[in-house]
């Protein structure tokens, strides 16, 4: 599987999300009304983030509480449309992936996304922020 489907695959619902980044599920939302994130939705309308929509959400809380306001983040990250690239995108590929991977091997596909990163040489956004829940 391809990194960036696997980074925009739609695997995290929102109870996990908020407890990765600190975000209640009212800012998630409002993020969400305001085109900073696209999450997928099931067919029970279900909201389900991918790896990308965890770093953004990171993001746009670190520009938050450098005292950055909503009309300045989205002038420094980009708004996301459900075409773009960086859309969560629910195939029946993926759903059936999804539903077939128990919560330890998310959390084992979570621990190499953030030992791995997607920058080489690079610290992730998130390697910081997530590796708290995870013991080297």
């Amino acid at each position: 599987m391809g990194d960036e489907i696997r980074r925009n695959m739609a695997l995290f619902p929102i109870g996990i999300v908020m407890k990765l980044t600190d975000l209640s599920a009212r800012q998630i939302r409002y993020y969400e009304q305001h085109s900073l994130i696209v999450p997928a939705r099931t067919s029970g309308n279900q909201r389900l983030f991918s790896f990308n929509d965890v770093e953004r959400l990171l993001e746009i809380k670190a520009l938050i509480e450098k005292g950055v306001n909503i009309a300045g983040i989205k002038q420094v990250m980009n708004p996301v449309t459900k075409e773009s690239e960086e859309a969560t995108v629910i195939t029946p590929d993926t759903e059936s992936r999804r539903k077939e991977m128990s919560e330890s091997q998310l959390r084992r596909l979570l621990k190499q996304e953030l030992l791995v990163g997607n920058r080489p040489g690079q610290v992730s956004l998130i390697q910081g922020e997530l590796s708290r829940f995870f013991k080297q």
